[in-house]
């Protein structure tokens, strides 16, 4: 198995409108995608204190619906050797709706890269229009100077939060680790569009906010479970 290919945040959860994927399941999903290889159920069934009936009829119908692989793993022991489940590799999509969503933002990410002389640029500042856009239908007035960036930075956090990014502060006070992704399969196959579009929509919602988007930075799939994003708490100090 390639070593990147579990690298990177992973897909959002719509456990509410899926009742096959239920919140018992996706952390069992989730579980799956943290290990470094494969598990049997009764190791899993011991993490989450649940009968391994229970936590195989999980792990099987992740099987069933592509999100899990599972093999036989050899034994020096009598019988057949016991199942071992490991999350598949390319972390796909688990709402069919997400993915057309999905479809549609990857349609658009290839007409931009076939017609445009300079599609990064462009899903950058189609990024930018949405990040300001977002910031003022949700009534977020705009910082003011004596808070300089800090309530700018909350309020874009929460408002990663709320799209689904899971955006974790990191001990470097200025870095968080973004483990969700909306559109994490279009990204890994159009990163220079959407990661774009993502950084934008950071950078335009947060001088909408009355922030400074100085030394701001994404960095898609840095870090083996998620994307890093460089925010500042304080712009950066102007140059002389």
């Amino acid at each position: 198995m390639s070593p990147v290919e579990n690298h990177g945040p992973r897909p959002i959860r719509h456990d509410d409108a899926l009742p096959w994927l239920s919140p018992a399941r996706a952390r069992v999903l989730e579980f799956l995608q943290s290990q470094a290889g494969p598990v049997a159920a009764e190791q899993v069934a011991g993490v989450f204190g649940q009968h391994v009936n229970t936590v195989r009829g999980h792990l099987d119908a992740l099987v069933e619906d592509g999100l899990a692989l599972r093999h036989r793993q050899g034994t020096s022991g009598r019988g057949r050797p016991a199942w071992h489940y490991r999350a598949n590799p390319q972390n796909p999509e688990p709402d069919a709706r997400v993915r057309e969503y999905g479809a549609l933002a990857g349609a658009l990410a290839a007409h931009l890269i076939r017609t445009c002389p300079s599609p990064t640029e462009e899903a950058r500042v189609a990024g930018v229009d949405w990040g300001r856009r977002i910031a003022q239908d949700r009534h977020r007035q705009p910082s003011p100077a004596a808070q300089d960036t800090t309530h700018a930075r909350h309020e874009v956090l929460a408002i990663l939060d709320d799209l689904g990014f899971a955006p974790q502060e990191s001990s470097d006070c200025d870095s968080v680790r973004l483990l969700r992704c909306p559109l994490l399969d279009v990204a890994r196959q159009y990163p220079e569009i959407i990661c774009q579009v993502h950084m934008g929509l950071i950078s335009g919602a947060l001088t909408e906010l009355g922030g400074d988007d100085a030394g701001v930075d994404l960095l898609p799939f840095a870090e083996a479970d998620a994307c890093r994003l460089v925010l500042p708490h304080a712009p950066s100090p102007a140059r002389s």
